[in-house]
């Protein structure tokens, strides 16, 4: 049987609950208009609420409220309430955000959740059935587990399929139930609120939020156990990258060409313009030995090429000039001995 409480023990942990609960509708219906739930108000809220619950799950435990030895109907309409810290608690553990804790934290939520489930089944509040304890799959299992659907026979993937039909099935159903559930607690929450509920429907108003939390914490557990799957394989992924040695370098890459046949290469070329035929280090170091280099200055020997190059060029220009000259005198001297109209004997009087 449940130990008998005080007067004042359950009003102080009452005050918990309630003020623990009204957070975290806060934090999910998003009345703190924060962008996301990982800013630092969301997140004050969200430590705020973890450790008024802790309070009361402590309170709860020291109090021994729930007892495996005693039926839903030996529990008082007032203490019904209490079944729900440890969903509650588990779902403020979920909305932390911490990417180094994450997989942490999942793990705490899930086992809060569990526990809650374990409670609802124990008085038989609620047809369903306690999801396995999360089991950790070891690397090779992780990869092995993506493929078994393909090597199963045939008879055995039918099965599958089967299981796979009747989890979806389940899961339209709770769905169907919670909005059930939702309606119900929205006719029932006037009352509540005003202080004209009688304790029936105190005690229906408890049992169906009750109810409706088992269909989130078997959703939340569902989730969990994929998110925390990710988890352990990103975890694995990391230990056996550090663990492995790092790859020794090998001599470098030489450019080749993608041809059919060397004599095709011979006869249509490479069909883009040749490769190079030195490397920048290679151009730069010729460079530098003949002093080139635009921070050395110009070569003498490109300073004799230059002035070599220079003086041709004058004497070519020299000579074009002479020969300009003499054929300009030759046309003079033709002129002179050959007057305007020379030759012409006809149409003379």
């Amino acid at each position: 049987m449940a130990a008998s409480t005080t007067t004042e023990e359950p009003l102080r942990l009452s005050e918990l609950l309630e003020s623990g609960w009204r957070l975290l509708e806060e934090v999910e219906d998003g009345s703190a208009a924060e962008p996301s739930s990982g800013a630092p108000a969301v997140q004050r809220k969200v430590q705020r609420g973890i450790g008024l619950l802790e309070r009361a799950a402590h309170a709860v435990a020291e109090l021994q409220l729930f007892s495996h030895n005693e039926e839903l109907e030996e529990i008082s309409s007032a203490d019904l309430k209490f079944m729900l810290v440890p969903a509650l608690l588990a779902a403020f553990v979920l909305k932390q955000v911490n990417p180094s804790k994450r997989l942490e934290h999942v793990q705490r939520a899930r086992a809060g959740f569990m526990d809650f489930l374990k409670i609802c089944k124990d008085y038989g509040i609620g047809h369903f059935e306690l999801p396995r304890e999360m089991e950790v799959e070891s690397r090779d299992e992780s990869e092995s587990s993506s493929s078994s659907f393909n090597s199963v026979p045939g008879s055995d993937q039918q099965a599958v399929i089967l299981a796979m039909a009747s989890h979806r099935q389940a899961k339209i159903q709770r769905y169907k139930q919670k909005k059930e559930l939702e309606n119900q607690l929205a006719t029932l929450k006037p009352f509540i609120d005003g202080g004209q509920a009688e304790d029936e429907q105190i005690r229906e108003f408890y049992l169906l939020h009750i109810k409706k939390w088992i269909s989130t914490s078997l959703e939340e557990i569902e989730s969990i156990d994929q998110e925390a799957a990710i988890l352990i394989r990103r975890d694995a992924l990391k230990q056996g990258t550090a663990n492995q040695p790092p790859r020794p370098l090998g001599p470098p890459l030489k450019p080749f060409i993608l041809t059919r046949d060397a004599a095709q290469a011979k006869v249509y070329g490479t069909g883009y313009p040749s490769l190079a035929t030195m490397t920048v280090d290679d151009w730069y170091e010729q460079h530098l030995k003949q002093g080139a280099l635009p921070d050395q200055g110009i070569s003498q020997a490109a300073s004799a090429a230059a002035e070599k190059q220079q003086e041709e060029e004058k004497k070519g220009e020299e000579k074009d000039d002479d020969e300009a000259l003499r054929k300009a005198r030759e046309w003079d001297e033709w002129k002179e001995l050959h007057p305007r109209g020379y030759g012409n004997r006809k149409n003379m009087g």
